[in-house]
């Protein structure tokens, strides 16, 4: 498998794990809503019930910016190449590596580190659009782009 293909599945891996996790935190919330019987404390019953539907809310928002992560994945057109950053690319500085994909942490590929960002994060906007041998300032650390893949 090659470098870009890896990364991807990577990220493909990172958003199915987190949707599997958010889908069961869900299903839990909604058995502990089913079985949460009436007792003759009342209020306590009804703050349970309350406290589980602000927890499926919480859920709930985090299943829909996961599934919006999801689709902003499947945009990314894995089979090209550009010689300006973008969507996508893997880009080697003289510090660290990033793929722009995103925000999924750290990656490995064979012996190299990359770090999956989003072209929306701080440091994923300061690299859309540089070419080979620009360089970036992030938070007082300049970095030379050295490689685009």
């Amino acid at each position: 498998m090659n470098i870009r293909e890896s990364l991807y599945k990577q990220c493909e891996l990172f958003v199915g794990n987190r949707l599997i996790s958010i889908q069961d935190t869900i299903g839990e919330l909604e058995k502990a809503l089913l079985s949460e019987t009436k007792s003759s404390a009342g209020d306590k019953h009804e703050t349970g019930r309350a406290m589980i539907h602000l927890e499926l809310e919480k859920a709930g928002r985090h299943l829909y910016e996961t599934q919006k992560i999801k689709q902003v994945l499947l945009r990314i057109d894995k089979k090209k190449l550009s010689k300006k950053v973008s969507a996508g690319s893997i880009v080697y500085t003289s510090r660290v590596n990033y793929y722009i994909a995103i925000s999924a942490g750290e990656l490995k590929h064979k012996n190299e580190l990359f770090f999956a960002i989003s072209p929306d994060a701080p440091i994923g906007k300061l690299l859309l659009s540089k070419q080979v041998n620009d360089s970036i300032n992030f938070r007082g650390v300049k970095s030379i782009i050295e490689k685009i893949i």
